[in-house]
């Protein structure tokens, strides 16, 4: 048997519970640390890079993913590690005032779970869908599952930003074991006994981790695909830690304002997402690779009037271009997806976890490192010039490395080839 439709949009609800916690973690607490504490931008990007360094499990996850059998475990024990984290971080946060030696090493360590719990319980995930999916449904069930995640993400934003102001500590704590709370207990309802229902893959002989890397990194379309996500990733990423400090230092955004900010750019990556799916998957409009190529070229002009804005050269207001950001975000990420769940399949079988994986820690790399490059080129440009500028400064950077993505995308990218019963863009 494989996955229907209802156990399809259930692990959705996992992937939900992953956005909506990690949301807080990487844009709220950032936010708070450098606006209200006054603290390096460069400080919280490097905890954040923190926890995607150590999403570099992650092709070892997938490859235990790969055996089958305790994937539901790993998800829920994930999910556990993440929110423990999550708490932990937000409390280390209200300790930067008092004690900062403190802060920092309880930052370190909380940091450090929230990329334990992100790798096993995502890319976990990510394995059962791949192997337990229909083929026919895997670029469905991508979509779905992302739109879910999204939809965590702009809601948890948008919900807790309007319950943190005004900003006490006391508020955020309860605001963050509401969610991490709620995120655990879903995780085990909506998990529970698929694992079982299902005909899971395993591997037709044991295989060596290292052995089962160097044969998919021997595989030229998943070792192409490989430096698109990473060079893709640098782009999506770099902004990430800057734009809500950049709403509360040049826009004069509370913290509950900028939090819905984020909420409302996560809106745009909905919006995003349902238009390539509709249109790519629904009515068979423009190819995948098409749809990543615009979406890249989109994020690309949505970074340039943020700039702009920053500058000073338009006087626009700063939400609707951070939604258009998004959305033009989306159909980039929900069409590479699509690419991504289509290629799993090809080359040696049943290394769809492992492929996952490996595709997983190039991600984890590039929003670590972007992220971090861009909190620490913020940083660095400011003291030379006004905080708009600083900020504009990098948002135009970040705009050509998306079209320098959208060029690569156009020369490597091609699904025609995917497995069998994959969805074949422009069919």
């Amino acid at each position: 048997m494989t996955l229907s439709w209802l156990q399809i949009a259930r692990l959705g609800l996992v992937q939900m519970c992953l956005g909506a916690i990690v949301v807080l973690t990487t844009s709220t607490l950032n936010r708070l640390m450098v606006v209200e504490f006054a603290l390096p931008a460069v400080l919280p990007g490097l905890l954040v890079a923190l926890h995607y360094g150590v999403q570099l499990s992650r092709p070892r996850w997938g490859f235990a993913s790969d055996k089958g059998g305790n994937r539901t475990r790993w998800i829920n024990l994930g999910m556990v590690s993440l929110a423990a984290g999550a708490l932990l971080a937000a409390f280390a946060v209200t300790l930067f005032a008092a004690n900062y030696a403190l802060a920092l090493i309880l930052s370190i360590v909380a940091y450090t779970l929230i990329g334990l719990g992100v790798g096993a319980s995502g890319t976990s995930l990510l394995a059962l869908l791949s192997t337990a999916t229909a083929p026919h449904r895997r670029a469905a069930a991508a979509t779905i599952t992302w739109l879910m995640m999204i939809f965590g993400i702009a809601v948890t934003a948008g919900v807790s930003g309007s319950f943190l102001d005004p900003y006490s500590a006391t508020r955020l704590m309860s605001v963050v074991a509401v969610v991490t709370g709620l995120a655990c207990l879903v995780t085990v309802l909506a998990v529970g006994r698929i694992e079982g229902s299902v005909q899971a893959q395993t591997p037709e002989a044991p295989t060596p981790f290292r052995d089962g890397i160097r044969e998919i990194w021997a595989e030229p379309r998943a070792r192409n695909f490989t430096l698109f996500v990473f060079l893709s990733m640098n782009a999506y990423f770099m902004q990430e830690l800057i734009l809500e400090p950049f709403a509360g230092l040049v826009f004069d955004y509370s913290p509950g304002q900028s939090t819905t900010l984020s909420g409302a750019q996560n809106g745009g990556v909905f919006i995003g997402m349902l238009i390539v799916g509709i249109a790519a998957t629904g009515l068979k409009i423009g190819a995948l690779r098409s749809w990543v190529v615009a979406g890249c070229l989109g994020s690309a002009l949505a970074l340039l009037l943020i700039a702009g804005a920053g500058f000073e050269l338009l006087a626009l207001p700063l939400t609707p271009l951070v939604v258009l950001l998004g959305l033009f975000n989306g159909m980039f990420a929900v069409a590479a997806i699509g690419c991504m769940m289509a290629l799993a399949s090809e080359g040696r079988h049943q290394r769809e976890g492992t492929r996952m994986g490996l595709w997983g820690a190039a991600q984890a790399v590039a929003a670590g490192f972007g992220g971090l490059t861009g909190a620490a080129a913020v940083d660095l440009v400011r003291t030379q010039m006004p905080d708009g500028p600083a900020f504009s400064f990098v948002f135009s950077a970040e705009a050509l490395l998306f079209v320098a993505s959208a060029g690569m995308a156009a020369r490597i990218i091609d699904c025609n080839r995917a497995a069998k019963g994959a969805m074949v863009p422009g069919e």
